[in-house]
């Protein structure tokens, strides 16, 4: 680009980042060159200096200079075609959807996002649950890739902003059932400690002294005897791996955790997979009321449950919901 252009925000692109903005925009022009034009004032909105914090909104108006060796916006790469399997997998998977939510049931063993190891992943398969509207949907949150359940998507740039929101200001409430090993002693109560990450090169967390503080509640819907516990857990605050640790911490690993649970977060004849699940979330519409939806559990946990005769349509066990 040669000279100054001016570049009028459209709907689509209100309430984002203007960092956010020119990455879409202009994937070429690098973070550090933008930082340097925002602090020489060469770029603007309506005629006024920002920052790459700064959130623009609907027809306003950006000053884009003179992009020298950067050069002109490059267009972006479409999305990977997504397989018709994959298509109907996540399809069918679908809990709710209106004009500005989705609501699926993730698979246990789909990834969220993507990462150097995980080339098919939730984010890249987007495209299969369009259903004819003008943007892509976009993800809000996540979990982790061996955890089933309540999975909440975005179907526009401006619902995203207001239901991350709304998870940042934990104005959610969500409800995971697990099977945990052995019998948690109280059968009910809050487990409060500090995370931090174990080790640079792993997601991995650890309990400790100090990093996030992290809280959970929970109770005991049923037990198999002494062998194993129905649990319904309720994360009042969102880290990584918040639920697995905790129970670990508990002296119940949940079943199929060998991450956090060693050799005791296995029984014989049990299915060697994570017994997780997102079974219930209620969160502010973007628009109007409440979405509150319950996802059933998936076949692994449906047939422990009915190897140990507990009901999988309990209520989720929590006094509010």
């Amino acid at each position: 680009m040669s000279g100054v252009e001016t570049v009028t925000v459209k709907t689509a692109d209100a309430d984002q980042r203007l960092d956010r903005w020119f990455r879409q925009h202009y994937p070429s022009l690098s973070f550090g060159r933008l930082q340097k034009l925002l602090r020489t004032g060469q770029v603007r909105v309506d005629g006024k200096r920002a920052k790459a914090d700064f959130r623009v909104a609907a027809g306003q108006q950006i000053r884009v200079p003179p992009l020298g060796e950067d050069g002109p916006p490059a267009q972006k790469p479409g999305p990977a075609p997504v397989r018709d399997a994959d298509a109907r997998l996540l399809q069918d998977a679908v809990l709710y959807r209106d004009d500005d939510v989705l609501v699926i049931n993730k698979p246990p063993g789909l990834a969220v996002q993507g990462g150097t190891r995980t080339g098919r992943h939730l984010d890249g398969m987007l495209e299969a649950l369009r259903f004819g509207a003008a943007e892509r949907p976009r993800l809000v949150h996540r979990l982790d890739k061996d955890t089933s359940g309540v999975l909440v998507l975005a179907r526009s740039r401006r619902a995203a902003a207001a239901l991350t929101e709304a998870f940042k200001g934990r104005r959610t409430r969500k409800t995971y059932w697990a099977l945990v090993r052995g019998v948690p002693r109280p059968h009910e109560g809050e487990i409060t400690s500090y995370m931090e990450k174990d080790g640079e090169e792993t997601e991995k967390v650890r309990p400790g002294d100090k990093g996030l503080k992290a809280v959970t509640e929970y109770t005991m819907i049923e037990n198999a005897g002494s062998k194993a516990a129905w649990l319904a857990l309720r994360p009042v605050t969102g880290r990584t791996h918040q639920l697995r640790v905790h129970c670990a911490q508990l002296g119940t690993p949940i079943i199929g955790d060998g991450k956090y649970g060693g050799a005791e977060a296995f029984l014989d004849g049990i299915a060697n997979r994570l017994h997780l699940h997102a079974r219930h979330i209620r969160i502010p519409h973007p628009v109007r009321g409440t979405v509150d939806v319950t996802a059933p559990l998936p076949p692994h946990m449906l047939e422990t449950w009915a190897l140990f005769e507990f009901d999988p349509d309990a209520p989720e066990a929590f006094d509010d919901e």
